[in-house]
């Protein structure tokens, strides 16, 4: 049987999943075999295991700081909201059902069973399993039907450590009035407090942890400071969507989409020497970069007419008539098609006109995509990310809609490349550029029985698309694509070639695990896990 410690924040973003990597990490240096765990996660970045099934991202960070191969039991019940009142809800790797808010509060506790099954695997496995809660444990009008926070840290006997962000202010506040909500029961399962996100001299803070403790009865574990390390983040909360700075040798802007999903794809690009990555929510903001990517979103269709109607979808359909690159990934590759259909509903029903900039006819479908897949682009590939050409990629799938080659619009923009012409419809700009058009990206070892007219990607002049998360996670995909805008820019790319992906992401979880070590009390924490809880 495993020991268990679960991490517990005073509020959404207090960084529960990034303490429960570091944990993780720790752990697995200290020599146990350790995975991660969240009963119930909310968020648009998922993940397909090896099996075809789909989790969320968090426990797959937290499960490569542990080591080990990222698992649906990890992460048993997955929501991804769909609009404002309802989720998608996926247990243990499959669609269970689409729910409103009110359906699911009442039914949640159905689905205990499959966690307590999931839970009870890891605990023959593992033995050091790290529980991690969800937003805040003391929302008094969601207690009741609770499976994620104190609920579960009594079903798996986990003793808590609860985290406060002092970084956005009122930590003690925080910290007092989440122990204050508890019931006498909960409390007693608390048994450490870590401040984090700290700037600046403990010593400074001596007379507020004192008196914490005084008020809460708890020790205070650790005081984390703000660690600067470069790991994936958990959900829409990320800071990266409104960071500034300026502006590095070559600019990217991913389009910020209402509803945009999996944008942990694009953090790869951000490890490359020289590159800015930018998150453009508006017309104004985009500028005039040197790549536009069109992001996965879990509704195609209303955010396509979001970019229509506030003037994105204009500019990037004139960035494209320019030249400029643009690649769209999965939602974003259905958006640079012609046409797009949803006759059953699955998202907002009924039919709308695409971006024109790829010859595709996209029809949502009541079953979802979910699948591993393995490639390389083509050596057909030419336009400005030529240099592709041959590259392997690993990655996977998950998206509602399939789409289909338009044959008719095909051939006209063949014979428009073989003219090199661009030309304009009133959906928009077609295609420019000296790239050949349809050719599929990738063939893919798993999907080789797949008919060419489905493409998995598809490019045309200097427009690319593909449905494959994690298509530049490659350092050697993230090298050529930002090599390709070094020299048409006409920049030295040398420094690019000491890119490991790899070696880059192990080290920011050693430089994880190191921050938290050295700042909270191991020998407390051990000795917490060693009692566990009553």
């Amino acid at each position: 049987m495993a020991k268990a410690i679960m991490v517990q924040g005073t509020m959404s973003n207090a960084g529960k999943s990034l303490i429960a990597a570091g944990l993780c990490r720790i752990f697995k240096q200290d020599g146990y075999r350790v995975a991660p765990f969240k009963a119930q996660n909310m968020a648009l970045n998922s993940f397909i295991t090896r099996e075809g099934l789909e989790m969320g991202r968090a426990q797959v960070v937290q499960a490569e700081a542990a080591g080990i191969e990222p698992s649906v039991l990890m992460n048993p019940i997955l929501l991804k909201p769909t609009n404002d009142t309802s989720s998608q809800v996926i247990v243990n790797g499959e669609v269970y059902s689409n729910m409103s808010a009110q359906e699911y509060y009442t039914r949640k506790r159905e689905i205990v069973p499959e966690i307590m099954k999931a839970y009870g695997e890891l605990d023959t496995q593992y033995d050091i399993i790290v529980l991690e809660g969800a937003g805040s444990p003391a929302e008094i009008n969601l207690k009741e039907n609770d499976i994620v926070n104190m609920y579960m840290a009594k079903l798996a006997k986990a003793p808590v450590l609860l985290a406060g962000d002092i970084d956005r202010g009122g930590v003690f506040a925080s910290l007092v009035g989440t122990m204050m909500l508890f019931d006498e029961s909960e409390r007693a399962m608390v048994k450490g407090i870590l401040i984090n996100k700290f700037r600046g001299d403990k010593n400074i803070l001596q007379p507020g942890l004192d008196m914490l403790e005084s008020l809460v009865h708890v020790p205070t574990l650790g005081v984390i400071p703000y660690l600067h390390v470069d790991i994936e983040d958990e959900d829409s909360l990320t800071e990266r969507f409104t960071r500034k700075g300026t502006v590095g040798l070559i600019d990217i802007a991913v389009i910020r989409l209402p509803r945009i999903s999996n944008f942990t794809d694009f953090n790869v690009l951000e490890y490359v020497p020289g590159v800015t990555l930018r998150y453009v929510k508006s017309a104004a903001e985009l500028k005039n970069p040197d790549l536009i990517i069109l992001p996965g979103t879990k509704n195609t269709m209303e955010d396509l007419l979001w970019m229509r109607q506030n003037g994105l979808e204009a500019l990037v359909l004139k960035h494209a008539a320019q030249g400029g690159p643009v690649f769209g990934v999965c939602g974003g590759y259905q958006m640079l098609g012609a046409e797009l259909s949803d006759p059953y509903g699955v998202e907002s029903g009924g039919s709308m006109a695409g971006m024109g900039l790829l010859p595709l006819r996209t029809i949502f479908e009541k079953e979802k995509t979910r699948t591993r897949v393995k490639g390389r682009f083509l050596p057909g590939v030419t336009g400005i990310f030529r240099d592709l050409a041959g590259v392997e990629i690993e990655g996977y799938e998950i998206h509602m809609g399939q789409s289909v080659v338009i044959p008719d619009l095909l051939a006209k923009m063949e014979q428009e490349q073989e003219n090199g012409k661009s030309s304009q419809s009133k959906d928009g700009v077609l295609g420019s550029g000296t790239s050949t058009t349809g050719q599929q990206l990738a063939i893919l070892e798993e999907i080789s029985g797949k008919p060419a007219e489905e493409p998995i990607g598809m490019c045309c002049g200097n427009i690319y698309g593909s449905y494959i998360h994690g298509i530049f996670d490659s350092e050697d995909v993230a090298k050529t694509l930002v090599s390709s805008l070094y020299q048409l820019k006409g920049l030295d790319e040398s420094e690019l070639l000491g890119l490991n992906v790899h070696t880059y992401k192990e080290q920011q979880y050693d430089l994880l695990a190191k921050g938290i070590r050295e700042n909270i009390d191991m020998k407390q924490l051990y000795q917490i896990l060693d009692e566990g809880v009553k």
